[in-house]
């Protein structure tokens, strides 16, 4: 019996081995393109490309992102896209929990039927062009709502935030709150919300990323002066016409290398914020996700 127990230990502790190696080399595989963003962002480029910056900076240079915050283009698409991307996800989170809590409740009538409707949508759309013309006579066109507005429900998020809702908040709460003379209205904002703030991380962090990352909606429906990060972003990696304004008659050379450091630098500047972030959200983010999408 006890050669046995020792054999299970050594095979528990090879199996931990093994995985710890294999979370490793995964780690590494994900975390190295973007480290090397980071080490390109402050080396000189013609190192980059001759390969001298592997894993450690060459010519430490701070240029790149002196020229990011320098351009007011750059700097205004990033404070817009700060700005679309609280509303976006302040909005998205109140009509997901607006959405979801009814639905959470077995005695709301047409219930099935209203989760159905809902469920549609996940899988058919109108199409770009029936939404454009919703939003421009709508008046949304060349606003920044018509960002978040037509949007602004997902219903795969309402879905989590609703499973949630069923098997993570007792009956037994609502049956009290029912008695001491709660209605609906009360019983969601002394009992839901406060109940469900792991869930609700999870849906922050979604929304968050959805509406940073967003650049093609702003494209279809925003003006170039209200452009976010993220579209900005694509036009300096496209074109170096932008670089060459901002070099201001600099050789070609220097405008190259000054172009190719405020790509990598812009890189890094738009994934900041959501990498900071998640750390702090991290515990609440498994602890929900993992509840949420568990059926009982």
């Amino acid at each position: 019996m006890k050669r046995k127990q020792g054999m299970h230990t050594m095979s528990d502790k090879a199996s931990d081995i093994v995985l710890v190696v294999l979370t490793a080399l995964i780690m590494l595989i994900i975390a190295y393109p973007l480290y090397y963003v980071v080490v390109a962002s402050v080396s000189d480029p013609y190192d980059v490309y001759a390969g001298k910056t592997f894993l450690i900076p060459s010519q430490f240079t701070l240029e790149g992102y002196k020229m990011v915050f320098k351009n007011s283009s750059l700097f205004n698409g990033f404070l817009h896209s700060i700005l679309y991307t609280v509303l976006g996800t302040v909005f998205s989170v109140a009509m997901v929990y607006l959405t979801a809590f009814p639905l959470s409740k077995k005695k709301l009538p047409g219930r099935k039927w209203i989760s159905i409707f809902f469920i549609i949508t996940m899988y058919f759309g109108g199409g770009l062009i029936p939404t454009y013309l919703v939003v421009r006579d709508t008046g949304l066109l060349n606003t920044m709502w018509a960002l978040f507005l037509p949007g602004g429900v997902a219903m795969g998020n309402v879905i989590i935030v609703r499973n949630f809702f069923e098997n993570n908040i007792p009956k037994e709460l609502y049956e009290a709150a029912e008695i001491d003379g709660a209605n609906d209205f009360t019983t969601f904002w002394r009992i839901v919300v406060p109940l469900s703030r792991s869930i609700m991380a999870v849906i922050v962090v979604f929304s968050m990323v959805a509406y940073w990352n967003d650049w093609f909606t702003a494209l279809i429906y925003l003006q170039k002066d209200q452009y976010p990060f993220p579209l900005v972003l694509r036009g300096i990696l496209i074109t170096s016409e932008a670089m060459t304004q901002m070099t201001g008659g600099m050789s070609y050379a220097e405008s190259n290398r000054i172009s190719e450091l405020v790509k990598f630098a812009s890189m890094i500047v738009a994934a900041a914020p959501m990498l900071i972030l998640y750390p702090f959200v991290q515990k609440y983010f498994e602890q929900g996700f993992m509840s949420g999408a568990v059926k009982g």
